[in-house]
């Protein structure tokens, strides 16, 4: 599989216009492409799967473990030409004082050449020593080339074309300050590409003209055909939904316990919030809740009135609820079936803060006791939690590794259902509610999915 990682020295260097730009003008040359990104992050894939005409996938060896980070890869590139790998943060930030869960250890682990997009604004000769400083800091990430970015003209383009030649560094793009392929942003980065919908093709449209006139397309299609043929074996869905998963920790036996999933779900009507408020989630999840037999079906809490027909369970992703809080709010018909559901939920993050009593002092479904509200302070960060109790997706003592990414808090009036092993506790939990800020990739503990559609076929009792 021919495959790029596109990598940066820092934040807001430009990854996401090269990687988006070049997954849209790779397929406008007739080639599949599949689009990933590293990370947790879920908007940037929203525009890779714009440009790319697949769905965009998430590496992230923390959610998913190392092991695999190859096999979810293949999996998603499974009939491509070529796939993009857009990179998160600098190209050595990783979870900690480590490089663990970096673009670098992504790009070891996939043996995948890097092009690094150097920010070349205020500067000309330096970017060969930055450059440099990259190429060699790691010699097991193999830095194959460089896209320069905000080049402001053609003299400035040809003192850091010298530069990066004398240092042997090839240039496979060289990008003009444009201002009508930005991007627009808010209170947690890019506005994802579900709300701006024509808009958002647009700019899609228009970053991959960009890419398309300003970098060597044949150029990068050389390098990234030079990574080697890797011997993982494909992630599958149905099989990792038939497997064994565990083991599961029971702090109070000092032992570990096996749990076997299986295919139990046939018939089973799983609701998954979509829309404009709702447009966190990972590919993945669908395709096992489908591998445990469970007839997936898409609803938008702005616009619908009642769950789908059928309903046995209900997910409630990640997304953007503060922003749409007053049309969910008068949404009553649906929050009242919400309210009175009685098969398990599963809500991450604005699954959590639907599910309280308030969000910004508007009316929500109340199966949450607790209220939510906006606040000035960013979360974020990766978490390692222990789960307090059972839920509909947790058993007592079990450890998951998540992530949190939001500005809002809940005043929470239950005991929390999650203890983070750094410190704090967070969410909701009881037979029928999961809800908590942690967001988990269901392809690094699949019996998730098994559990959901399992607890479905008898919501009083949990599997």
């Amino acid at each position: 599989m021919p495959r790029l990682v596109i990598a940066a020295p820092a934040s807001g260097s430009g990854k996401t216009t090269v990687a988006t730009g070049l997954m849209a003008a790779l397929r406008a040359r007739g080639l599949a492409v599949s689009p990933h990104k590293v990370g947790p992050d879920y908007i940037d894939p929203g525009y890779h799967a714009l440009a790319a005409g697949r769905p965009g996938r998430n590496l992230d060896p923390w959610l998913v473990g190392e092991e695999r980070v190859a096999p979810l890869f293949l999996h998603g590139a499974a009939g491509c030409d070529v796939a993009v790998v857009e990179g998160v943060m600098g190209l050595f930030d990783g979870k900690g004082d480590g490089d663990f869960a970096s673009t670098a250890h992504v790009a070891r682990l996939l043996d995948a050449p890097v092009v690094l997009v150097v920010d070349a604004a205020r500067q000309s000769r330096s970017v060969a020593a930055v450059v440099h400083g990259f190429a060699t800091f790691d010699p097991r990430v193999r830095v194959g080339g460089v896209v320069l970015n905000r080049v402001a003209s053609d003299r400035h383009e040809e003192l850091c074309r010298a530069a990066l030649g004398a240092a042997g560094m090839p240039v496979l793009g060289a990008i003009r300050r444009d201002d009508a392929v930005s991007t627009p942003s808010r209170h947690l980065g890019l506005v994802p590409a579900a709300e701006r919908e024509a808009e958002a093709v647009r700019a899609v449209e228009r970053l991959g003209a960009l890419v398309a006139r300003s970098c060597d397309l044949d150029g990068l299609m050389r390098l990234a055909r030079t990574a080697p043929a890797l011997t993982a074996t494909a992630w599958d869905p149905a099989t990792a939904a038939a497997s064994l998963v565990g083991p599961v920790w029971d702090p109070a036996k000092e032992s570990a316990r096996v749990e076997e999933t299986a295919r139990v779900g046939e018939g089973v009507v799983v609701a998954v919030a979509g829309g404009a408020a709702f447009t966190f989630g990972y590919a993945e999840h669908v395709e096992l809740l489908r591998a445990a037999g469970a007839d997936v079906a898409t609803f938008d809490p702005l616009r619908e009135e009642k769950l789908p027909d059928g309903t046995a369970a209900v997910v409630l992703g990640g997304g953007f609820p503060e922003v749409y809080a007053a049309e969910l709010a008068a949404n009553e018909q649906l929050r009242d079936q919400v309210a009175a559901f009685g098969g398990p939920i599963a809500a991450e993050c604005a699954g959590l803060l639907y599910l309280c009593a308030e969000l910004d002092g508007r009316r929500m479904c109340g199966r949450v006791p607790g209220r939510a509200r906006m606040t000035g302070r960013l979360t974020l960060g990766y978490r390692d939690a222990v789960a307090l109790k059972d839920s509909p997706l947790t058993r007592t003592g079990e450890r998951f590794h998540g992530h949190e990414f939001h500005r809002t808090t809940v005043e929470h009036a239950g005991e929390p259902l999650f203890r983070n092993r750094g410190g704090g506790t967070d969410g909701h939990g009881d037979p029928l509610v999961t809800a908590s800020y942690l967001h988990l990739h269901w392809a690094g503990s699949p019996a998730l999915a098994h559990r959901l559609v399992s607890s479905s076929r008898s919501p009083s009792v949990l599997r």
